[in-house]
């Protein structure tokens, strides 16, 4: 049996993991933005399964939690992000975004209340600076902000028991992925038939990081299975699910990434970035679209995230997500040009080998200019 108290260490930019579930059987380190958390335990195509299945959870210790107290926190958070969070009532579950004075993604935010406290789940990069930012918006508004990361760690489940979850005012302490459907106010451009986020099923559950040691040690009697996080992304991926660490970068505007789906209330009031979201939303198209990719796997070769996505000659995007896949095969998301063609074959090079990739449109060319603006004939 481990200690039952918390064994900690700290990841690169500061904030603090939670190793046990390092410690377990298999366990293989994953790198990167993902460092100090478990990127698989042998099998990740056998962890997807178990995910799907519901019967196993990831540790997410690497995430950031931020709280907000005081009776104004829903109505400022609300005048302040894309999302209309000020009728949240307890245990409700939504995500809004920040945005600049142009319209760029600055932050992802996934918000549960409590009715006393909301909290806020990043990414572990985006933590601090995330706080810094509200804590000096705060001007005369009964609100205080926290970061919490110290204290809770986040486990993801798509539908399996979290052992130890942490409680808050009598509330679970689970934020629920709005994915799955478009929430009022929302809006998707995606067409399919079926959208692939119908099976993501995805939560965030809050454990407190001195119970870390005591869910690892849990989840053999509670039939639960570890995952790493390259299950979740492949899952991820397959949903069409962008991701904040993945998928931006400083160019960002949410109509590229179908992210008026989750994250943004489009008949709310005024907030930063408000005007650009409602002008390309109704009169203009996104410079840029996310598009799925499905990889030629024959070569054995995954292409690096960041590579770049190429048409012909030409470099039309880059490549933001990848994974394999339990039953697609290779997967990816990537973010081109709008004028792509969405029927091109695309290539991505990967050292001397170029890698054939076939689109699934997520975000049609066609996306945004939604209002029916009449045309005045030109007097002759």
């Amino acid at each position: 049996m481990r200690s039952a108290g918390p064994s900690l260490r700290t990841r690169r930019g500061g904030s603090p993991v939670s190793t046990e579930f390092l410690a377990l059987e298999g366990a293989v380190e994953a790198s990167g933005a993902d460092a100090g958390i478990a990127a698989h335990y042998g099998n990740p195509m056998v962890e997807q399964r178990s995910l799907v299945a519901g019967t196993a959870i990831v540790d997410l210790s690497n995430r950031g939690v931020l709280t907000v107290t005081g009776p104004d926190r829903l109505t400022w958070l609300d005048s302040m992000s894309s999302q209309s969070v000020r009728g949240m009532r307890p245990g409700d579950s939504a995500e809004t975004l920040l945005l600049g004075q142009t319209g760029r993604i600055e932050h992802d935010i996934r918000i549960l209340d409590d009715g006393v406290i909301a909290w806020l789940l990043v990414d572990g990069a985006d933590a601090e600076p995330l706080r810094a930012w509200l804590d000096s918006m705060r001007f005369m508004l009964r609100v205080e902000v926290a970061d919490r990361t110290a204290d809770f760690a986040t486990v993801g489940t798509l539908g399996a028991r979290v052992p130890s979850a942490a409680e808050s005012n009598g509330v679970v302490l689970a934020w629920r992925d709005p994915w799955p459907a478009v929430p009022r106010g929302g809006h998707q451009y995606a067409v399919p038939e079926e959208h692939p986020a119908s099976a993501w099923t995805y939560s965030e559950v809050l454990v407190e990081r001195s119970a870390m040691a005591s869910v690892a040690d849990e989840l053999v009697s509670a039939g639960i299975v570890p995952a790493g996080v390259l299950a979740l992304e492949a899952l991820r991926i397959a949903a069409w699910r962008p991701s904040f660490t993945a998928e931006v970068d400083e160019k960002t505007i949410p109509h590229e990434l179908d992210w008026l789906r989750s994250a943004v209330h489009l008949t709310k009031g005024c907030y930063r970035g408000q005007e650009t979201v409602a002008k390309v939303h109704n009169l203009g198209h996104p410079p840029r679209r996310l598009v799925m990719l499905h990889l030629d796997g024959s070569d054995a070769v995954l292409p690096l995230e960041g590579g770049d996505v190429v048409l012909g000659d030409t470099v039309v995007g880059r490549i933001t997500s990848v994974a394999r896949h339990f039953e697609l095969g290779p997967v990816a998301l990537a973010v081109v040009k709008r004028s792509t063609d969405p029927d091109a074959v695309l290539s991505i090079p990967v050292g001397d080998t170029i890698v054939a990739a076939a689109q699934e449109v997520i975000v049609p060319p066609t996306a945004g200019a939604v209002a029916d603006v009449p045309r005045i004939p030109r007097l002759r």
